[in-house]
């Protein structure tokens, strides 16, 4: 079984985890990793805000209770600026911690995907690597919309 965290933007941190609870248990978006297996969540909190302090110390909690992965959920990607401490915290977590990094959890949602693209904010090779497990098909996109 692997278990995983999910890290969430602070400027949600109101959400309810509702579409990354709803692709874990489907295993969609970038869950589709672990069609084949089963999961357990261990682990649900926010950055902490800009500049990501939680992620200094979320982590340590996350691994006592058995954390294999982290995923920095799709809001870091989909809000507008997407986080800009993004490579930090993949660079971050497994050095200090030694747990595994996967940028998004629920497919983006249509909405997003078609502001992003008017903007050209996804563009470059960095943006395309980092969304390839949440960028979905657009049935998948407007059922998370």
């Amino acid at each position: 079984m692997k278990k995983i965290g999910i890290v969430i933007c602070d400027r949600y941190h109101n959400c309810a985890g509702g579409k990354c609870l709803k692709s874990l248990r489907n295993r969609e978006g970038a869950f589709e990793l672990y069609k084949n297996e089963e999961i357990e969540l261990v682990g649900y909190t926010t950055c902490g805000g800009c500049p990501g302090g939680n992620i200094e110390y979320a982590p340590a909690e996350m691994k006592k209770n058995g954390a294999e992965i982290i995923h920095l959920a799709t809001g870091l990607v989909v809000g507008y600026p997407p986080c800009s401490r993004i490579k930090a915290f993949c660079e971050f977590i497994p050095e200090k911690y030694g747990i595994d990094v996967v940028v998004g959890t629920h497919p983006i949602p249509q909405n997003y995907f078609i502001t992003h693209s008017e903007l050209g904010t996804w563009d470059s090779d960095i943006w395309q690597e980092r969304i390839k497990h949440v960028i979905n098909d657009e049935k998948t996109r407007l059922a998370y919309d």
